[in-house]
């Protein structure tokens, strides 16, 4: 985010709630998934021997009457509490609610997000600190494909053109070229910020940027509309972790990207989302060869019908640009 963005554009909503209400909120809710723009929920405890939580929603945008009512709606303790609804001093939202999150371990992937939690021995050991993008493996649509994407290398396959559209941190994209170090990859995002992210988190990682194998591409793109990531299709492995709508919307231009027999991951969506995601990317080709959910969030890996073949995408028009605000990636 540049400095012409206004403070006041990211909000914070706090609420008293019980432990019972914090645990089973447990990160962003699916009640929030179809917005805009969903926000990012994190519980606390307050006060230890008194056993008191507080529920705090991150807003990218200052929350309408109707958030407020849902959030409140999640912790019923809090009927008769006013919220505090508050304007951040900075834009950087994000990064004040992954703040102290926990290292989340997901196959053989083990991601913190403070430098200083230890490694995990036997483990793929990645740091993507709390910051300005999403996607630091707390969300189990991230783990459900990090989860995925080790299943795929301990089965035998094997990917040598990659693309991960809409990578927020980069994180889904340096698991790749972990699982298959000789690869090509490339990874895009609708936010420029999130690629200088994603380029930050590549050299904490020992990620090589590049266009060679082994090496990560970054592009700022809306969906497919890249002429880099056009230019190295067909991909073997296509990853997206963006959301039900924008998946939906970009299956054509995504499946087209994909060479016969190629591996479309998709996540994001929700379960009632699923079968309309599916059915998308049936009608372009693809095929469900696995489903794997996490709580309310499945991942969904797809393969190619040899009969379908390769074309070029078509450009995406700007009524129809796949966005994925908040996600964008997960």
């Amino acid at each position: 985010m540049n400095d012409a963005v206004k403070p006041a554009q990211s909000w914070k909503v706090t609420l008293p709630c019980t432990r019972a209400e914090a645990e089973a909120l447990d990160g962003e809710i699916a009640a929030f998934a179809l917005m805009d723009r969903p926000p990012v929920l994190m519980t606390s405890e307050t006060a230890e021997d008194e056993n008191i939580w507080q529920l705090d929603a991150y807003f990218e945008g200052k929350p309408s009457a109707a958030a407020v009512k849902l959030l409140k709606s999640l912790v019923p303790s809090a009927a008769g509490s006013k919220p505090v609804i508050e304007p951040l001093p900075d834009e950087d939202w994000v990064t004040l609610s992954q703040q102290g999150l926990e290292p989340v371990t997901a196959g053989r992937f083990h991601v913190r997000n403070i430098a200083t939690d230890p490694e995990l021995p036997g483990h793929v050991n990645l740091l993507i600190e709390a910051g300005r993008a999403f996607g630091t493996g707390q969300h189990e649509t991230t783990a459900g494909c990090l989860a995925m994407l080790d299943r795929m290398r301990r089965v035998g396959m094997r990917f040598n053109n990659v693309a991960d559209i809409g990578t927020g941190t980069g994180l889904l994209a340096f698991a790749a070229l972990h699982l298959w170090p000789r690869s090509y990859a490339i990874a895009s995002d609708i936010d420029p910020v999130a690629v200088e992210i994603s380029a930050e988190n590549a050299r904490d990682n020992a990620i090589a940027l590049g266009d060679g194998r082994g090496r990560l591409a970054l592009v700022t793109a809306a969906g497919a509309d890249h002429s880099a990531i056009v230019g190295r299709a067909p991909y073997d492995l296509l990853i997206a972790n963006i959301l039900a709508g924008p998946l939906i919307e970009l299956a054509p231009s995504l499946s087209a990207l994909v060479e016969d027999g190629g591996t479309i991951v998709l996540a994001g969506l929700l379960n009632e989302q699923a079968d309309a995601v599916i059915a998308a990317y049936r009608a372009q080709g693809m095929r469900l060869a696995e489903r794997s959910d996490r709580g309310d969030w499945p991942t969904l890996r797809l393969r190619k019908r040899p009969s379908i073949g390769w074309k070029r995408p078509k450009r995406i028009n700007s009524a129809a640009r796949g966005e994925a605000p908040g996600f964008g990636s997960i």
